[in-house]
């Protein structure tokens, strides 16, 4: 009967069934907007990607960097200067060429203060980026950057028409976006679906598809279902044809269901967390924090939330990533309520009548902004049971996708739950305890000197050993200071109708589908 109800749901939420060469991706939320420069959700990654290109490419194999638009590039002894060597074939959807202006304009726009990129960081410390001829780049930065090639592959460095960015001004990504991608922008309704269309003259995929263009799908429709009990139907029924966005407690009914193939890969991290806000009240006292972390059983929500299906964390990133410090492994905070309840104890926090604790007036009831829909919501109430445990009244606020990112760049919440992609501890790291990055995304408001000395030690490194050193410092620092609570690393799954030929997850960003190039019905 339940199954009955569902279907019925999901035939109201989504299009009719799709037609060949038209599939639906449901996804659980959306963007605030399509902008490369301004969005850092993933929601908005999984569609950039594939209306835009950038210099190079990443592997699925998560390590090796490829050409996109530039087709070769040679780095300065000094690595200071990057030539990219553009192809000179690529074309916007509304038909002009691609060239080095296009280029220049768009790393120039994503550093330039007035943009107000939260991820700015990620282009280095760029001197200039100039057109040297319709199709030679030159990247000069004033200081080394070893991850640069990287970041160059993320939605972030997608190349924009200037044209288009000025003739939408604020609605560009908003109304509009005239990409170089496999896909040109159709429509976009907020919350509710996404639209976008062959691109008919592209042919420069990278060398690792194996069809670099056009893509075989005419058209793809990414529909915003936030219930995930309604986005397993809509997969097991054929109303969606391909998600990576599936409830855990589905995955043994989706891998035996003849119509769906499920896919897994652990080739790239993900991570989900609760950040506390250092300086704001009861979250600033350290003991607090460390008493939060020791509250939760991890491995308890693991087995429970999510069916074993993910790895309980206490690191902030994969014990496996690359430069994860070894000597931490021994000290990480795992589950134990006596000794959280007597560090609050101790540190002067009272349980009143209520059973909720207070020290000098002011009651240990933090605010937690989270993502509203299913996942966020079962592991935030699920947190918020383990802390009132010892004492302590989390008071959850969720707020839609389109407008969490503008409430979470604010000071008005004390904890915050955030997950994210990343392939290193130092692309982590920079990312999130960078002082330059408050409020966002280092939304902590981790303000350290010595933190800062050794994350631009890391970054400009030119051997491995200075690298890992440094970033292996910082992981102490803060796991030390307890300014999170890690709970769970993610693996990729996608599941997709088994009408389609079999997909490799692309682990960056998180997007899973990245250029959408491959994906194709079985002939």
């Amino acid at each position: 009967m339940k199954r009955l109800t569902l279907t019925a749901a999901v035939a109201l939420a989504l299009p009719a069934f799709a037609q060949a060469a038209e599939i639906t991706v449901v996804r659980e939320v959306d963007s605030n907007n399509y902008d490369p420069h301004r969005a850092v959700a993933r929601a908005a990654a999984e569609v950039l990607f594939m209306l835009g290109d950038t210099l190079v490419s990443l592997n699925p194999d998560m390590q090796t960097i490829e050409p996109g638009v530039a087709k070769s590039w040679e780095v300065s002894e000094d690595g200071l200067t990057y030539t990219f060597n553009l192809r000179d074939d690529v074309y916007f959807c509304d038909g002009k060429q691609m060239t080095a202006e296009d280029v220049a304009y768009s790393i120039t726009r994503w550093v330039d203060p007035e943009t107000k990129s939260p991820v700015a960081w990620r282009a280095g410390d760029v001197e200039s980026v100039t057109a040297v001829d319709e199709f030679t780049v030159e990247y000069k930065l004033s200081e080394p950057f070893s991850e640069l090639l990287y970041q160059l592959t993320q939605s972030f460095g997608t190349i924009i028409d200037s044209a288009n960015v000025e003739a939408l001004g604020e609605d560009f990504g908003v109304s509009g976006f005239n990409g170089s991608g496999p896909f040109c922008w159709v429509e976009w309704t907020p919350r509710d679906k996404m639209i976008i269309e062959r691109h008919e003259a592209y042919t420069w995929g990278a060398p690792f598809h194996t069809n670099t263009g056009p893509a075989s799908m005419e058209r793809i429709t990414w529909q915003v279902v936030p219930e995930e009990n309604t986005r397993t139907v809509a997969v097991l029924t054929g109303q969606s044809e391909i998600t990576q966005y599936v409830p855990d407690i589905a995955l043994a009914q989706l891998r035996a269901a003849p119509t769906v193939e499920v896919v897994r890969s652990d080739l790239a991290f993900w991570t989900y967390f609760m950040g506390f806000k250092i300086d704001k009240d009861t979250v600033s006292d350290p003991a607090v924090r460390q008493a939060i972390n020791l509250a939760v059983d991890q491995t308890a929500m693991a087995e429970d939330l999510f069916f074993g299906e993910v790895e309980p964390a206490y690191s902030y990133v994969s014990q496996g990533a690359l430069d994860w410090n070894t000597a931490l492994d021994d000290t990480l905070l795992t589950y134990d309520p006596e000794e959280a309840n007597r560090i609050l104890d101790e540190a002067g926090w009272e349980r009143g009548s209520d059973g909720v604790r207070s020290k000098d007036g002011v009651r240990l009831e933090p605010i937690a902004y989270v993502f509203a829909g299913s996942t966020w919501g079962k592991i935030s109430e699920s947190v918020q049971a383990y802390l009132r445990e010892i004492g302590v009244a989390m008071d959850i606020q969720a707020f839609d996708a389109t407008v969490a990112w503008g409430r979470l760049a604010t000071q008005e919440f004390d904890m915050f739950g955030m997950s994210f992609p990343y392939v290193s501890s130092g692309d982590a790291l920079n990312l999130y305890f960078r002082s330059e990055n408050m409020p966002t995304p280092n939304r902590m408001n981790w303000n350290d000197a010595q933190t800062d000395e050794l994350l631009q030690a890391g970054k400009t490194a030119l051997d491995d050993a200075t690298r890992a050193e440094s970033y292996g410092a910082v992981l102490e620092i803060v796991h030390d200071a307890a300014v999170w609570l890690p709970l769970y690393h993610e693996p990729m799954v996608v599941a997709q109708s088994a009408d389609l030929e079999t997909v490799v997850p692309h682990n960056i960003y998180g997007a899973g589908l990245y250029k959408g190039l491959d994906l194709k019905f079985k002939e």
